[in-house]
């Protein structure tokens, strides 16, 4: 189809015309960019040559900036996996259906002879 849409055939999808660099672009490379974009900048602030340094107080928090960025990306991943692990949801029709699949692969098993 015209306009770059997804074709489906047998069961798998194709993509009718490769995607532009752009949007092919993954999460990671996103993350990468923007890591590479805020430490160019802070290394440019921070390791400046000395007639174009900062402040002395601007400069005494630049320094640790990383470290505290680092600590607060950790405490953020750290609430985010304690709330998805408080707000998780059992599937009960789910195991269900997975202990009937074991039964009868167990009776199947049982019927060419195997023991347990």
């Amino acid at each position: 189809p015209v306009g770059g849409g997804l074709a489906a055939g047998r069961g798998s999808v194709r993509l009718s015309r490769p995607l532009s660099p752009q949007a092919a672009m993954t999460k990671l490379g996103q993350w990468l960019c923007g890591f590479a974009l805020l430490g160019s900048a802070w290394a440019a602030l921070a390791l400046a040559p000395p007639g174009l340094q900062p402040p002395a107080p601007y400069r005494q928090a630049l320094l640790p900036l990383p470290v505290y960025l680092l600590v607060a990306f950790g405490c953020y991943s750290l609430a985010t996996v304690g709330y998805r692990l408080a707000t998780f949801n059992d599937c009960e029709e789910a195991a269900t259906e997975l202990q009937e699949h074991i039964s009868a692969a167990r009776a199947d098993l049982r019927r060419r002879g195997l023991r347990f």
